[in-house]
């Protein structure tokens, strides 16, 4: 196995870069690499390069870039806004979303939220790692939670919502929100323009968006409310099911 390690400084054919003391230490002690042995690179601007090991102790490592491997191709503009849940299926959206190809982690405090308090450092480092590990050429940004009013109210022009809405059927909107039965992902997904290029997808705490919260993204005319089948999904994996059909109709898993 060849390491594939992200880091900060900018890559340039024939330029050392040095790599963290954490870097070196997963190296040296960890993999039990040596002065000689080869790794991959990539910052997120660059693309991937090439390197060899010229300097290697307990605390420093310094990496010879060598050749570009790949090129710094666009990868899908992709955000997952979430509810927090508790700390392992909260760790499993991070690893699995930054493997299908999320861009941007906007965890959302909604009423019936159970961990409002993150460890954004840990949810980074956890990105960071599946980065490496599944090949992309960006690591995803984990930003800190907010309340899902605010993130309505301050939404960016043009860009969509999927919102994930697990009750689907409101024809007689009887809980005061807008009327109209939520359609399958998949057929949403597949009328939309297939050049639309920035997504967002919404998903709710455990127990679900409370009626008022339905209400405010039923209510509000960028979100396109969705269901995601007959069954009752977890929070993980209803997160993580909307992600694969939207990479898979539209973003980025139709590359060859």
């Amino acid at each position: 196995m060849i390491p594939r390690l992200y880091i900060e400084a900018d890559l340039e054919v024939g330029v050392a870069s040095p790599l963290t003391q954490a870097q070196a230490h997963y190296l040296k002690n960890v993999l039990r690499r040596s002065v000689g042995d080869r790794m991959c690179l990539f910052n997120g601007r660059d693309g991937e390069f090439d390197a060899e090991i010229i300097e290697l102790k307990k605390q420093r490592c310094v990496a010879a870039v060598k050749a570009q491997i790949r090129i710094q191709d666009a990868e899908a503009d992709l955000t997952l806004c979430f509810a927090p849940v508790k700390r392992g299926p909260l760790e499993h959206i991070i690893q699995k979303a930054t493997e299908i190809g999320v861009a941007r982690f906007m965890p959302i405090v909604t009423d019936r939220t159970v961990a409002p308090k993150l460890n954004i450092e840990r949810l980074q480092a956890i990105a960071l790692e599946a980065a490496e590990q599944c090949g992309r050429l960006s690591v995803p940004s984990v930003s800190e939670p907010i309340k899902l009013a605010a993130l309505i109210s301050d939404w960016p022009a043009g860009r969509r919502l999927i919102f994930c809405d697990e009750a689907g059927d409101d024809e007689n909107a009887e809980w005061g929100g807008r009327a109209g039965r939520a359609a399958p992902a998949l057929e949403v997904l597949n009328s939309i323009d297939s050049n639309t290029e920035t997504w967002t997808v919404i998903t709710g705490p455990e127990g679900g968006f409370t009626l008022a919260e339905r209400k405010l993204l039923r209510d509000t005319e960028f979100v396109m409310p969705v269901t995601l089948g007959p069954r009752i999904l977890r929070a993980d994996t209803a997160a993580l099911a909307a992600l694969v059909l939207l990479q898979a109709a539209c973003g980025d898993w139709r590359r060859r």
